[in-house]
């Protein structure tokens, strides 16, 4: 992504632009950083709790959440409409936020997920924000950062090596059936070829042959287990809890069993601990965790949104992909389960989205037309229509971009105020948090009135099938739910088992409510189909898989990683 405009001066970043043509990355290099020293101590941090990863990265100590804080503090969640290949700039939003808040005086900090390698060499190329509104440094967080994804990969398969190794061994075999494995590998890679394997063959040596498989290491329960756990202790509780299978005689089997919890942990410990950054701006950016929103639960760590909260008075956190998905589990599995209550919520938007969802092909996507916004903003008015529906009246930001029209800017903002909700353009990615302060205004005046009261959609009391169908009907905007035998009979396997109780995570395509991606806008006249179940116990939620979403995505025909390249100084391209 190229910034194009002329010459100025960006006097919160101190950059001089002289119609340049600068990418997202080339912004980041040419930043004024801040040492992580120094952001701790805007931060009243004790220097000596400091864990950290060279200059500009630090681990924090889960000792400096204070629940008072938390309690006291103002939440506010940033989620988008259904997402379109030209990206709505979520994270964009959230940063320039967190900053425009910072510059209206406001103490401030933005919560993010951490990237995932799969995307950022896949289809987005990077994802620690845009233009003037990121987190830095900018490589580190797109690519290792501090080793969280490594860990957990690592925890994972650990888990899975230990369930081989009892199949094999018969001094400690458990019984376990190895067709009724759950539990699948993980890498944070997006291959598709490693979807459904064959492992154990080449002899007896090797290990009993079976059917595997990989999921990417977002959508691993390790990775939602992390983001749930409140402390060690709990960590390791969440972590015995993992459903693995049956034994031949109909048992279940759990980690605890194969005595993984303790190992798995030692392998987490630094991981469970948030890491501190910060933006553009010298404003402090906790980011922690990287579950994705379409095939887990899409938001960041518990303890992160709670260092947030504890470290600065506003924390402005994102759920992944639309509002259907993301925050539907922020609302619904990450809030009642931490005991957090958001204070404010934003709908990112772009004119371009709204392009898309009213028909336009992507060579249109630039191109005004008010017929295919009239039309696409009928996927913003059931977004907004959803939010409302667990007590938030959001605020709509208009990620600007050079191809709005003022007629269909004055168009959303209309349709918005028709139904009591505030519509303001956000331009955080040309402005930074300059561009951003009517945005923060517009929210901390919706924390002010006072008419924000959340609630979840439904109550954890209700059975699995009527939950599904609540998110379904209320959320998309489903006739039904339909289930495959396979469906049907797992499920009522997890119902003896227990966990009727659970919260479910839904796994559908983030391109529209329905589980089909093609039907964009605000689709009618459908049902939703559930093809199979993943039991997550130790995260405590059931995962439906509907239509065709896969949980090892697979790379775009041209992979963002082909413009990627790093010279012998050291020099790096192609991330954005």
């Amino acid at each position: 992504m190229k910034l194009i405009f002329g010459k100025k001066i960006n006097d919160s970043l101190n950059i001089m632009i002289s119609t340049e043509h600068l990418t997202d990355l080339e912004i980041a290099q040419r930043a004024d950083i801040k040492s992580i020293r120094d952001i701790a101590r805007s931060l009243d941090i004790d220097l000596d709790l400091l864990e950290q990863y060279g200059k500009y990265k630090t681990k924090l100590p889960l000792s400096l959440i204070d629940e008072k804080k938390v309690a006291q503090g103002n939440l506010i969640l940033v989620s988008a409409i259904n997402p379109t290949p030209a990206g709505e700039g979520k994270t964009t939003v959230s940063i320039g936020l967190s900053d425009g808040l910072n510059k209206i005086g406001k103490k401030s900090a933005v919560v993010l997920r951490e990237p995932s390698l799969g995307p950022v060499f896949g289809i987005k190329g990077g994802a620690a924000g845009g233009g003037y509104s990121q987190v830095i440094p900018m490589i580190d967080i797109n690519l290792h950062f501090t080793g969280d994804f490594a860990a957990i990969e690592k925890a994972n398969n650990l888990l899975a090596a230990l369930i081989d190794n009892n199949l094999q061994s018969k001094a400690n075999s458990l019984n376990i059936d190895p067709r009724t494995v759950m539990w699948k590998r993980v890498m944070d890679m997006n291959d598709r070829a490693l979807r459904h394997i064959i492992i154990g063959i080449g002899g007896s040596a090797n290990g009993i042959p079976r059917e595997d498989g990989f999921n990417i290491t977002a959508a691993s329960e390790v990775m939602a287990i992390i983001c749930l756990s409140k402390d060690i202790e709990d960590l390791k509780r969440r972590l015995g809890n993992i459903f693995v299978g049956y034994t031949f005689d109909k048992k279940p089997v759990f980690a605890r069993d194969l005595k993984a919890e303790g190992a798995m942990a030692l392998l987490l410990r630094d991981a469970i601990k948030p890491n501190l950054v910060q933006t553009l701006e010298g404003n402090p950016a906790i980011i922690h965790g990287g579950p994705f929103a379409n095939i887990a639960q899409g938001t960041n760590t518990i303890v992160a949104t709670k260092m947030g909260l504890t470290l600065c008075d506003y924390a402005v956190t994102e759920a992944g992909f639309g509002a259907d998905l993301g925050a539907e589990k922020f609302l619904d599995i990450k809030c009642p389960m931490a005991g957090l209550k958001p204070k404010a919520m934003v709908l990112v938007v772009t004119i371009r989205a709204l392009r898309h969802h009213g028909g336009a092909k992507k060579a249109e996507y630039n191109t005004p037309n008010m017929t295919y916004l009239e039309r696409g903003y009928e996927n913003l008015a059931r977004h907004i229509e959803n939010c409302k529906k667990f007590g938030l009246t959001p605020v709509v930001a208009i990620n600007s971009f050079f191809s709005d029209t003022d007629e269909e800017v004055d168009y959303v903002i209309r349709r918005c105020a028709e139904v009591d909700v505030t519509a303001v353009i956000s331009r955080g990615w040309e402005l930074g948090g300059e561009g951003t302060k009517e945005l923060a205004r517009a929210v901390v005046a919706s924390i002010e009135s006072g008419k924000n009261d959340y609630h979840p959609l439904y109550e954890m009391s209700m059975p699995i099938e009527d939950k599904i169908r609540r998110i379904a009907q209320e959320i998309y905007g489903a006739d039904d739910v339909t289930y495959t035998s396979k469906a049907r009979a797992q499920l009522k396997d997890y119902i003896e088992l227990g966990y009727n109780h659970l919260p479910v995570c839904m796994a559908k395509t983030q391109m529209s409510f329905s589980d089909d991606e093609k039907k964009i806008g605000r689709p009618t006249g459908f049902k939703v189909n559930v093809r199979e179940f993943e039991l997550a116990a130790g995260a405590g939620f059931v995962v439906p898989i509907l239509g065709q979403i896969m949980r090892m995505p697979g790379l775009p025909a041209v992979p963002a990683s082909e413009g990627m390249d790093i010279d012998n100084e050291g020099n790096i391209t192609g991330l954005s």
